[in-house]
């Protein structure tokens, strides 16, 4: 299951919910993998900022920096396309990749979902249960 970079965020939220899952690989017309979505994304698109909130930010609580971080971020919000709202570039996995790289990589960098690549085409996605169930061999 993958989505396109057009899709709509509030049609890619739905899909997501329906489906009961964390994120989904997003891929090109010639199906390159090109970022992935998840459900953290489509909440930072949501999120609003109140006003103090904000002076809050740009009185020292965002490091100078990071200004990049906060554009992405600011971007994200009014995002109404998945290419607006995704994570470009994600960290992937290949089906030889061990379970304790995965797991370390789910844990050390806060990943829910990790797109697999084999040779460079997209041939599955692994989540954070699906690590859990074969740990627990369920």
């Amino acid at each position: 299951l993958t989505i396109s970079p057009h899709t709509k965020t509030l049609d890619a939220a739905k899909l997501l919910l329906e489906r009961r899952i964390n994120g989904l690989p997003v891929v090109d017309d010639d199906g390159r993998l090109v970022g992935i979505l998840c459900q953290s994304d489509l909440v930072a698109q949501q999120k609003r900022l109140s006003l103090p909130s904000f002076f809050n930010l740009l009185d020292g609580l965002i490091p100078l920096g990071s200004s990049k971080n906060w554009e992405n971020e600011m971007q994200k919000m009014g995002a109404s396309t998945v290419a607006q709202a995704m994570s470009p570039n994600p960290v992937t996995v290949t089906p030889e990749t061990s379970l304790d790289e995965i797991a370390s990589l789910m844990v050390d960098k806060k990943f829910h979902t990790l797109p697999v690549l084999d040779q460079g085409e997209l041939v599955g996605i692994i989540g954070k249960e699906d690590v859990l169930r074969t740990l627990l061999g369920v």
